[in-house]
């Protein structure tokens, strides 16, 4: 079973982004990480198309499912599916700020009632055997978040809760749009280390704006665990490093082994009627500041948008880059801007 104990790194769950596809390539850099579905709502999950919705390849594990709802007891039932279903954690968004999650009442709306997430978790947890983990703002529109995050963490610990990871930017659902609201809040990373501070016993993680995994790592340990997003998929191959980083590795994994990791996964995506697009799109920004990195880019966005497209794009690619071998240092590309 998934423990939490520090230190631990995930890649943020995000939607469109973080989909099956996404996570099996991230797990071919590295083996250790937390990684996340993108939102599924709850009523999706038991009205739903449960095949598709929650899909994933035995290799991701360690993975964790993420919830969107606000009914305790529709959580806990979708909760019991996911866990039927064979994932590690379910996980409740209380951050989102998107315009479907506002009309929903959930997501960064529930920072606003608590009680409510409090009795969700409890709820969970009652269901399910695996851990329940809430993921969170510091506060939306005119709330403080000294007085609202507080309030939101003590009440999910007291329910049962195995860990809390906090996105430390206020959302703005009035006046900002889902977009704005990833990067115009500003950061404020010392309101999560109070928190943490504050309660020493608990698992509090640190996600939003982590560029780059020595920024990352720099927050511990003043928090329990640290979540990369935007960064994670834009530029995979910084996820190269976090075994050797956090877990101890002896080296990087190589981004070239990943890659061709994909050639076989993509054979088998066509042959249940799947399409090469989807599988390559998280792979774009593999070789990002290598040499051939911009046929890389070209190879898998153009051809492997094509009808009919099939692994062989993988491959293509593969041979644009593979003269930057000597520019890598230990498995991972060496960053030149001029590339």
């Amino acid at each position: 079973m998934l423990k939490y104990q520090a230190p631990m790194i995930a890649v943020a769950p995000m939607m469109d982004w973080t989909d099956r596809h996404c996570r099996y390539f991230h797990r071919g850099l590295t083996k250790h990480a937390l990684l996340y579905t993108e939102m599924v709502t709850a009523e999706a999950v038991l009205r739903g198309d449960r095949a598709r919705l929650l899909a994933f390849d035995e290799a991701e594990h360690p993975v964790a499912l993420q919830l969107g709802g606000s009914d305790p007891a529709r959580l806990a039932a979708a909760a019991r599916v996911g866990e039927e279903a064979g994932y590690d954690e379910i996980n409740l968004n209380v951050g989102c700020p998107s315009d479907r999650v506002r009309s929903g009442a959930f997501g960064a709306c529930l920072m606003r009632t608590p009680d409510l997430v409090a009795e969700s978790v409890a709820a969970m947890k009652a269901a399910v055997g695996i851990p329940v983990t809430v993921k969170c703002r510091i506060g939306v529109d005119e709330q403080d978040p000294e007085e609202a995050l507080d309030r939101l963490a003590d009440g999910t610990f007291a329910a049962g809760a195995d860990a809390l990871w906090v996105h430390a930017r206020k959302a703005w659902l009035e006046g900002l749009s889902p977009k704005q609201n990833r990067t115009v809040p500003p950061l404020d990373y010392g309101r999560v280390r109070r928190l943490k501070a504050r309660l020493p016993g608990r698992f509090v993680g640190l996600n939003g704006g982590l560029v780059d995994l020595e920024a990352a790592a720099a927050e511990l340990p003043a928090v329990d665990g640290v979540m990369v997003g935007r960064a994670a998929y834009r530029e995979p191959w910084r996820l190269a490093a976090v075994d050797r980083l956090f877990f101890g590795a002896a080296r990087d994994a190589d981004p070239f082994a990943a890659a061709e990791r994909m050639i076989a996964y993509a054979e088998r995506v066509l042959a249940e009627g799947g399409r090469m697009a989807p599988v390559v799109r998280p792979m774009i920004g593999l070789f990002h500041g290598c040499e051939g990195a911009r046929r890389w880019r070209q190879i898998l966005t153009v051809e492997g948008a094509r009808a009919g497209a099939g692994p062989d794009v993988i491959r293509a690619a593969l041979a644009a880059v593979a003269s930057s071998r000597e520019g890598l240092d230990s498995g991972a590309p060496r960053v030149d801007r001029a590339a």
